[in-house]
């Protein structure tokens, strides 16, 4: 059966007879968790098992856990995990520790993630923080500068990947100057070419290589005034062709108010323009019901970028919980 080419929330805990009846008609290709759906390892465990149940097959189950103030699985069953920021004041001070304790810290998140049945995290962050914009991204940017950014990132991604988990990158091509929240409103980035090309595109085209990324919900005024979401020309020129992305690319929430138009429209534009993945989190049965009428299949070239990123969470390397988080502590004492 072909697979809708969208990850999709749920509403609670639990999965309901009406969702598991429509995941398993309409077949998204995953599925994404927020804090609306977690409880305990026990049952998030058994919503997972659940959720693979519905569509009969070994989904992607998605997660927001940077660490930070967007963490979704949380105490007390659950360890607190540091911003960017506090991983780039210990890289500040020493370049190696600040390396191996990003790797540490995301191959702890991984372990986690795993217990329960998540595999994909949308993360890290390499968004390029500028003084005036919108607190969105502030203190869950891995630094200040380019070159810190990318070394963190790099070793935050090996940290998930030996775990068996899937990383995100977010937000290409940048969403480090937007003076609004996409939440909210839709930035307006106007900033010229070369500037954006030595600063908030260099992290993403150092790690092109990432099996996925999630879009900026932001108009780039160097392409044309759509947002990158769902304008062809921005996906080809600025991510595809300048940043040289060819792995998966998801769009971020399309319930976001930087988008207009209802969901069946935003899914069927960002598709056409070039997204492979519509991601749409609310977890209404309504709202996923018009997310499935504007998607279509998963085919072609996009579904072999899928198939890539499903295989990057087939293999766990061997991990020494407790002398890892010992050692994580140490490193990170100067900053929690």
């Amino acid at each position: 059966m072909s697979q809708l080419a969208a990850i999709l929330g749920l509403s609670g805990p639990r999965l309901t007879v009406s969702e598991r009846t429509f995941f398993r008609d309409a077949n998204p290709w995953a599925f994404i968790l927020f804090g609306r759906n977690v409880e305990s390892p026990d049952q998030l465990r058994r919503l997972c098992d659940d959720l693979r149940g519905a569509v009969g097959r070994d989904a992607l189950i998605f997660v927001d856990q940077e660490g930070g103030r967007v963490q979704r699985l949380k105490e007390p069953h659950w360890r607190a995990y540091p911003t960017g920021a506090a991983y780039a004041a210990v890289h500040n001070d020493d370049d190696e520790k600040g390396k191996r304790a990003i790797f540490l810290g995301h191959r702890l998140i991984a372990d986690d993630l795993r217990a329960v049945g998540i595999t994909a995290n949308c993360a890290p962050v390499l968004d390029l923080p500028q003084s005036g914009a919108d607190p969105i991204i502030s203190d869950r940017a891995l630094g200040d500068w380019t070159d810190q950014i990318v070394v963190l990132a790099k070793s935050a991604m090996s940290g998930l990947m030996d775990g068996g988990v899937a990383p995100v990158i977010k937000h290409i091509p940048g969403h480090g100057r937007a003076t609004v929240d996409s939440h909210k409103a839709l930035p307006r980035i106007t900033t010229s070419r070369m500037l954006l090309e030595r600063t908030d595109f260099r992290p993403f085209r150092m790690l092109a290589d990432a099996p996925m990324a999630m879009t900026a919900h932001a108009v780039y005024s160097i392409v044309d005034e759509d947002p990158v979401t769902t304008s062809p020309k921005a996906l080809r020129d600025l991510i595809r062709t300048t940043i040289g992305f060819d792995g998966l690319l998801m769009s971020d929430d399309l319930d976001m108010k930087a988008l207009t138009g209802s969901l069946q429209f935003k899914t069927t534009a960002a598709l056409d323009a070039g997204c492979d993945i519509a991601l749409q989190c609310s977890g209404d049965l309504l709202d996923m019901i018009e997310v499935a009428k504007g998607g279509r299949s998963l085919d072609g070239r996009s579904l072999e970028r899928a198939q890539v990123a499903e295989a990057t969470t087939k293999s766990v390397a061997e991990f020494d919980r407790e002398a890892a988080e010992a050692e994580f502590d140490k490193l990170m004492a100067r900053s929690l």
